[in-house]
């Protein structure tokens, strides 16, 4: 790709984080500074949101970009969280976006004492299996603690979404787009299971989950 192409590309990116942000906060998925958006850029350089940033105010044009290695290259101060991003990245070259929020359903589920740190969720939709597969849980550490992206990254090579306890989800995508459609799935799933407490769930079989990862995997 040349570096107009590279440009035009990046310029298009900017954008689309500044619209999905915005939407996000309207829809009430993000609140005040809180959560973060990165997406991988042709050149493998990462435009993230910036340290303290709310995703319903975000500008094209102060974006964060840093280097796979964490090197501060243009707009705004990145948010400490990118570090983990940075980590997810390269550790699966797959990944084309990483959302991390405080929406409301998942970040309660990620406070409770009960969890199976193996997969958060028990299957009981195809679009779960769809579209996140299994949820992991990353036990607490402080925010912008350096053992989060350790464990992400540990995490990255068989997951697209991963939970960290008593702080919210973590989700991946091929494109910011994908992530972020991931995001609202999983979301959607923690509303649901919460609704659902304390009554009898159709849980999918394993013959069921297994023709999905099959089909989508």
């Amino acid at each position: 790709m040349n570096l107009a192409a590279l440009h035009q590309q990046e310029q298009a990116l900017r954008q689309q984080m500044v619209e999905l942000g915005r939407s996000l906060f309207a829809r009430g998925y993000a609140t005040g500074g809180a959560g973060n958006l990165s997406v991988k850029l042709a050149d493998s350089t990462i435009l993230a949101t910036p340290t303290g940033a709310s995703l319903g105010r975000l500008q094209a044009d102060t974006l964060s970009k840093v280097s796979l290695e964490g090197e501060h290259l243009s707009g705004d101060r990145p948010s400490k969280e990118v570090q983990f991003h940075l980590a997810m990245y390269r550790a699966n070259p797959d990944f084309g976006a990483v959302v991390h929020l405080h929406c409301t359903h998942l970040t309660a589920l990620s406070c409770r004492a009960d969890l199976n740190p193996d997969n958060v969720i028990r299957p009981f939709t195809p679009y779960y299996v769809m579209r996140v597969g299994k949820l992991p849980l990353v036990p607490y550490y402080a925010p912008g603690a350096s053992e989060i992206a350790r464990d992400l990254a540990a995490l990255s090579a068989d997951h697209r979404a991963m939970l960290l306890a008593n702080h919210g989800p973590v989700v991946t995508g091929t494109s910011l787009i994908n992530a972020v459609d991931n995001m609202e799935e999983l979301e959607e799933t923690a509303k649901l299971m919460l609704m659902l407490e304390n009554q009898p769930i159709r849980y999918l079989t394993e013959d069921q989950i297994s023709e999905l990862e099959r089909r989508y995997g």
